[in-house]
């Protein structure tokens, strides 16, 4: 169980901090498209390789298009969230969401359980996210509620994902998987791309260096782990990717220097002991 742990948490730091970058950039939605169209390129001849030598079935063909599908989703809204909100208050609420929803997916449908600690330590990080979040506090207005509500979106768009991408490791290998997901991820951004195409040349500009680490980061994030949930089940890891939630709140507040840092960080104190709590004995 320990390498499946290490990897979901490496996951989660690599996703902290392209997520960090994507902050920074001009243009979110360019941004994103570029980080992603590289590893999508280099991807494409072992994806076609793969899909040659092993032909799938109807319904294993219809999940890998509805993974794509859902992946063009999340990478619009993803683009739009990161324009309205702060890094370390729309972060939590978008892992959050899925933190609540996966494992009760896992436990309801893959035959997966939790213990009494497990669900103790999704009670805390839970309760950890939705005080990160700000919502609820003296000052909000409700115009603040558009990031939260576009962030919740994303959260539940990514329950969908990972669901059907636990379903498709069953029928190709992550390498593959990571690929259908990039190419519905650049799909979901194209047109924003080519309605903004002379932002590209300046985006390359300002955050060449970004770009390229961004390119790494960002499919690596996800390819560990689809290895990881490959050796465990999806209930028992899946809220340890959240560590990115901790290290995205820290960029947040110590990088950006944005604001109600105290309070974001003892809340992610919280989230580590929920996260001890389901790993150690979830």
């Amino acid at each position: 169980m320990l390498i499946p742990v290490l990897l979901v948490i490496a996951s989660g730091m690599a996703h902290a901090v392209w997520s960090l970058f994507t902050k920074k950039s001009l243009n979110k939605g360019v941004f994103l498209w570029m980080i992603m169209v590289v590893t999508t390129v280099l991807l494409l001849p072992a994806f076609l390789r793969e899909m040659w030598q092993t032909p799938l079935t109807a319904g294993a063909y219809a999940l890998l298009l509805l993974s794509a599908a859902l992946q063009a989703l999340y990478s619009w809204l993803l683009s739009r969230t990161y324009e309205l909100g702060d890094l370390s208050q729309i972060y939590p609420i978008m892992r959050g969401t899925s933190t609540l929803l996966v494992p009760l997916i896992g436990v309801a449908f893959l035959r997966e359980s939790l213990s009494a600690a497990g669900w103790l330590g999704i009670a805390c990080m839970l309760g950890g996210f939705v005080a990160l979040s700000g919502v609820g506090t003296r000052g909000s207005r409700l115009r603040e509620l558009k990031p939260v509500l576009m962030a919740l979106s994303v959260g539940l768009c990514t329950t969908c994902y990972v669901f059907v991408d636990k379903l498709n490791l069953s029928h190709i290998s992550p390498l593959a998987l990571l690929e259908v997901t990039n190419i519905g991820f650049v799909a979901g951004l194209t047109p924003l791309v080519l309605a903004s195409s002379g932002q590209l040349r300046a985006e390359w500009q300002a955050n060449r260096r970004t770009i390229l680490l961004g390119a790494i980061l960002n499919p690596g994030s996800y390819l560990l782990f689809l290895f990881a949930m490959q050796q465990a089940p999806m209930a028992h890891i899946s809220p340890l990717r959240e560590t990115g939630t901790i290290f995205a709140t820290l960029l947040g507040v110590f990088v950006l220097k944005e604001q109600q840092g105290l309070r974001r960080i003892v809340c992610s104190v919280i989230i580590a002991f929920g996260i001890m709590l389901i790993g150690m004995w979830g």
